[in-house]
């Protein structure tokens, strides 16, 4: 075989016993830190969010050589598929104003949430998952797994979001015009909140709730055939509670998760507090 590659008995057993250099002992240092990162995002993560765990963790890196070394390591991020339309419209009255604007980056949280409900399949059937998202930190805050699309699941969803959040300072709560948001339920369940609604046709008024259900099917659902409604309700347990909201970088956070975007907001406002007082 040696003499077949064109090598020598000598230069192979030189290669064999070769100290590896500082450079490649970094390279290969590196890579560990990126496989690492890479299985605790559940195998999402590319470059960019790479990088910048890896900056968090004090290496100095370029997010091009992460991408070069994912490259030779054979891993890259999930497929971002196009966002499309998953809901239609069932009221086109003009008295439902988009108060919220495309306006998705309030100053604090409870200032606007938004809420809307995904499909999923199931060998069973679809299950009918209805999220609420604070657009302060994109975080999801109150979320309901359904095999029916009732009203109620709808209402148990805000009704949850109620119990666990502050709403004494002014709230909006958008979403699109679908039956259940334009219910008379609806209306009561948000009675002291500003309900802002998409325009008519015009679905991207939502866009980061829809984003994030687009997300949890990419990143997470699409990988299982799933079952049934008890798998299905495990699975997205898993990825909002113990990835999503406590773990998973966003760019709009400064890539942090969603929990501690909250926390440093919470500590910044006390430390604000304190040097007044």
């Amino acid at each position: 075989m040696l003499k077949y590659l064109g090598v020598s008995r000598s230069g192979y057993r030189s290669w064999l016993n070769r100290t590896p250099s500082d450079t490649e002992k970094r390279r290969e240092y590196i890579k560990a830190k990126i496989q690492d990162i890479y299985d605790q995002s559940k195998q999402n993560y590319g470059a960019p969010k790479i990088t910048r765990k890896l900056r968090q963790k004090g290496e100095t890196i370029s997010e091009r050589t992460v991408g070069k070394y994912m490259k030779e390591m054979g891993i890259k991020a999930q497929w971002v598929k196009p966002w499309t339309i998953t809901t239609i419209d069932s009221d086109f009255s003009n008295e439902l104003q988009n108060i919220l604007d495309e306006q998705f980056t309030p100053d604090r949280p409870n200032a606007v949430w938004c809420s809307d409900i995904t499909y999923i399949w199931t060998t069973d059937g679809f299950v009918y998952l209805t999220s609420i998202m604070d657009l302060f930190s994109r975080k999801i805050i109150a979320w309901t797994l359904s095999q029916t699309l009732e009203v109620s699941c709808v209402i148990n969803t805000i009704n949850k979001a109620k119990a666990r959040r502050n709403t004494k300072l002014p709230l909006i709560i958008h979403s699109d015009r679908g039956r259940q948001y334009v219910s008379q339920a609806y209306r009561e369940a948000t009675a002291k909140m500003q309900r802002s609604y998409s325009k008519k046709a015009f679905p991207w008024d939502n866009a980061c709730i829809e984003s994030f259900h687009a997300l949890i099917k990419r990143e997470w659902l699409n990988r299982f055939k799933i079952r049934d409604y008890q798998q299905a309700y495990r699975l997205i347990f898993e990825y909002i509670e113990a990835f999503y909201n406590t773990k998973r970088i966003h760019s709009h956070c400064d890539y942090m998760s969603p929990n501690d975007f909250e926390k440093l907001y919470e500590q910044t406002q006390t430390n604000e507090l304190l040097l007044v007082s």
